[in-house]
């Protein structure tokens, strides 16, 4: 860069698209690991390239549509009507993938072609219609891979968590205060999204009792399923018992009940996940 650019504070823009280049550049060379062959994003210009295939988020698509505020009584009539067409159509899309078709395909994209050569007379909603129709192959990618999501709201919550800390504490003071605080997210998040007792997880790693099992052995066991059947029982029998073990009669007795909720507050009633201080053990 300093060969191309002498001086840093002249030319930034540029040093950032070459900056960027690159790292698609190294991303797609390297053998480290596997390059994602479809991303599902909005249709902001900075994931272009990054992926073999782009698949736009439905949710994300029919925000541009919220936005628009006729005043006109027909004109509004109008975008109800197709706010329902656009969302029954997705909807149709959801249940392709349970059931997924060449035959289905082919009746799917002529629908979509079909609801998105809709006029109305609203200049608005028919110009956001046109945007739409003009993003097929991306707002279809479903059609191609079925296991593609039609959405990323998941992704989009994740984000936003971390944007609300910001507006309440703006921001941390040291190196050492954004790790702590990334660690600690990470792992409240994780456990959120495993049904683990954030609480009673923290409390077993600092009290260096590891009665519980680790997040990463949790995760291997509730997706090996598909491939690893018999191994995936077998692993869940294993994390059942190490927390039969350390939590006892209160978690349900029923069997294959582990996956479903061993984990719960509500095998726990006197633990509290958002308990500010680590002050006493799970309760016995």
């Amino acid at each position: 860069m300093l060969v191309l650019f002498p001086d840093p504070a002249k030319g930034p823009l540029h040093q950032t698209r070459i900056r960027e280049a690159g790292a698609i550049a190294s991303y797609h060379q390297q053998l480290d690991y596997p390059i994602v062959e479809v991303l599902v994003c909005d249709d902001a210009p900075q994931f272009k390239l990054l992926t073999d295939a782009l698949a736009l988020c439905w949710v994300h698509d029919g925000r541009h549509y919220t936005r628009l505020h006729p005043v006109v009584p027909e004109h509004r009539t109008a975008l109800e009507t197709f706010l329902r067409q656009y969302w029954a159509y997705s909807r149709s899309l959801y249940l392709y993938q349970q059931t997924p078709s060449t035959e289905a395909a082919a009746i799917l994209s002529d629908e979509f072609e079909t609801l998105f050569a809709t006029t109305t007379g609203y200049t608005a909603l028919d110009d956001r219609i046109a945007k739409s129709r003009a993003k097929k192959a991306e707002l279809l990618a479903v059609l191609t891979c079925p296991d593609v999501p039609l959405h990323n709201n998941p992704a989009e919550h994740g984000a936003r968590e971390q944007k609300r800390r910001d507006d309440v504490s703006l921001q941390t003071k040291t190196p050492g205060g954004t790790a702590a605080k990334d660690t600690m997210m990470s792992i409240v998040a994780t456990c959120k999204k495993l049904g683990v007792n954030a609480y009673h997880f923290l409390y077993d790693r600092v009290s260096q009792t590891r009665a519980m099992p680790s997040l990463a052995d949790i995760i291997r066991a509730r997706s090996a399923p598909k491939a690893h059947g018999k191994q995936y029982a077998a692993s869940t029998r294993a994390l059942e018992g190490r927390m039969r073990r350390h939590y006892g009669a209160r978690l349900s007795p029923e069997p294959g009940s582990f996956e479903k909720s061993c984990f719960s507050v509500r095998h726990c009633p006197n633990a509290r996940v958002d308990e500010p201080k680590i002050m006493t053990p799970p309760p016995q």
